[in-house]
């Protein structure tokens, strides 16, 4: 039977009693939030004045009697909604009526319970408006907030600056590329036979959690396309302010081109390390320690089935048994290694080869970094590999914090979107690496942070007096939320 519609909602609903006692649910309540662990990344936001920053790289020409959210509540509301994981701006549609979200961007709430309204779904896509050929806000009637792309990309860099306390001896920044599908007819999409769909392909550098850059690219250009601009970008910031750090740039066998290579190695102090496709003459270069590797794995079976044979009774199935025991053979090595063609000069190659009984996996990463300073086995496992720990970087922007929403039609306001994800991402790191590193969540993904430490449900009352936020207190991580707290109420109101 299909319930009909009505404009009247009854003030209670009576449902079968459960033993014996009557079950009745109304709208009467006091407010409820599932989002009272926003209150802490609000008060980090405004103690190191992230989102404020941010809105200073906008310009707002709206006219000012008209304007009831500034460009810094706007901001504010779209990057804590992405924190708190609602990917859309639809989703501020309800949470413009929310009134943790109100508390969060500094909006007044008084006892006399008016209503509070934040941004809904059509002020934030003005905020994300960037029209097709539009170069100037005169050109369209909605095209009134305009952003500086550049001071965007200067600040992400100055938030991981002030982080340290002092200058580090040595930094290492790490590039990588990722997917971005998307489902429609934005600009500058291109199928991606690799990724076996249209999208684009944006191109990140961290430097261990920080994110220092997020650029949108189309799919159809070069994995390293716009990456020696980048990091020359990047370096050139970070050595304003700290001279004598030393910069390791790493990443995979896309970065391990000529003019990336060159331009590190004309820099004091910038080195680099890539992984490098193998091909037939590095396998031929690499074929002595391929023969290496073969005769210790061979020595290991032997030494395994001589001690079986003390053992047991001879058979014929004690090398198969002995493979169960034995470890793979694992050798590295340094090579000198030019192309024919594509590189200007030799270069330092180490080789690592795994022999075992399956097969032989033998693997390349090119580096400037002398032989002397860093053997091959500790240049390859401990400078090189470590960069997989990038992938779970990447894995919280896209999983956790949407950041492959880009469904807007201009190339220009997805990259705004994912600069949004981006400070988001910074906000919910400076939360885990500065004020989680003592709790159990210090090595939590944001997804996680945000399901233990901010999704917390609570009941908010407001009086003449004060507003009251209170969650249960049977909440598991109430001692985190406290020490969250205390380090929060430590540091200086900002100006």
């Amino acid at each position: 039977m299909t319930p009909q519609k009505t404009d009247c909602i009854p003030e209670q609903f009576k449902f079968e009693p459960v033993k014996s006692y009557p079950v009745i649910v109304n709208f009467k309540g006091e407010p409820v939030t599932s989002d009272a662990g926003l209150t802490l990344i609000a008060e980090l936001d405004r103690k190191r004045e992230i989102t404020s920053r941010l809105a200073q790289c906008f310009k707002d020409y709206r006219e000012a009697s008209r304007i009831e959210h500034s460009v810094s509540n706007l901001i504010a509301q779209r990057v804590y909604g992405l924190i708190m994981g609602y990917e859309d701006i639809n989703d501020h549609e309800a949470l413009r009526y929310d009134l943790i979200f109100a508390l969060a961007v500094g909006k007044v709430i008084n006892s006399e319970k008016e209503s509070i309204t934040l941004a809904g779904k059509s002020t934030l896509n003005r905020l994300e408006h960037c029209p097709e050929n539009i170069s100037s806000r005169a050109e369209s009637r909605y095209h009134r907030i305009e952003h500086d792309a550049s001071a965007i990309e200067a600040l992400l860099v100055e938030i991981f600056l002030e982080s340290y306390s002092k200058p580090p001896r040595q930094i290492i920044l790490d590039l990588d590329v990722t997917d971005d599908l998307v489902y429609g007819h934005q600009e500058e999409v291109f199928f991606n036979p690799y990724y076996r769909g249209y999208c684009y392909a944006p191109l990140y550098i961290f430097c261990g959690k920080h994110l220092l850059a997020a650029k949108l690219r189309a799919s159809n250009v070069d994995p390293a396309s716009g990456a020696l601009s980048e990091l020359q970008r990047i370096i050139k910031h970070i050595r304003s302010r700290w001279d004598k750090v030393k910069i390791l740039v790493r990443g995979d066998s896309a970065y391990s081109r000529e003019n990336i290579m060159s331009w590190c190695e004309s820099q004091a102090g910038v080195d680099y390390v890539f992984g490098l496709a193998q091909n037939s003459r590095l396998l031929q270069l690499s074929q002595s320690i391929q023969y290496r590797a073969s005769q210790e794995y061979s020595q290991k079976i032997q030494t395994v089935i001589e001690f079986f044979e003390t053992l047991l009774a001879p058979s014929p199935d004690l090398e198969k048994q002995a493979t169960a025991f034995v470890d793979n053979s694992v050798w590295y090595s340094s090579l000198d290694y030019k192309t024919k063609d594509s590189w200007s000069r030799s270069r330092r190659v180490v080789s690592k080869v795994e022999y075992g009984e399956a097969e032989i996996k033998t693997r390349f990463v090119v580096t400037s970094l002398p032989t002397k300073l860093v053997p091959p086995g500790r240049l390859y496992s401990q400078k090189y590999c470590p960069r997989g720990e990038m992938e779970n970087r990447l894995k919280e922007q896209k999983l956790d914090l949407n950041s492959d929403r880009t469904s807007t039609h201009t190339f220009a306001g997805n990259q705004l979107r994912l600069w949004f994800s981006s400070v988001a991402y910074i906000l919910m790191n400076a939360l885990r690496e500065q004020y989680l590193a003592k709790t159990e969540l210090k090595n939590a993904t944001v997804g996680t942070i945000r399901l233990k430490l901010l999704k917390l449900g609570a009941t908010i009352t407001v009086n003449s007096r004060k507003i009251l936020i209170s969650i249960s207190s049977s909440c598991p991580y109430k001692e985190i939320f406290a020490l969250v707290y205390n380090y929060l109420s430590l540091l200086p109101c900002s100006s």
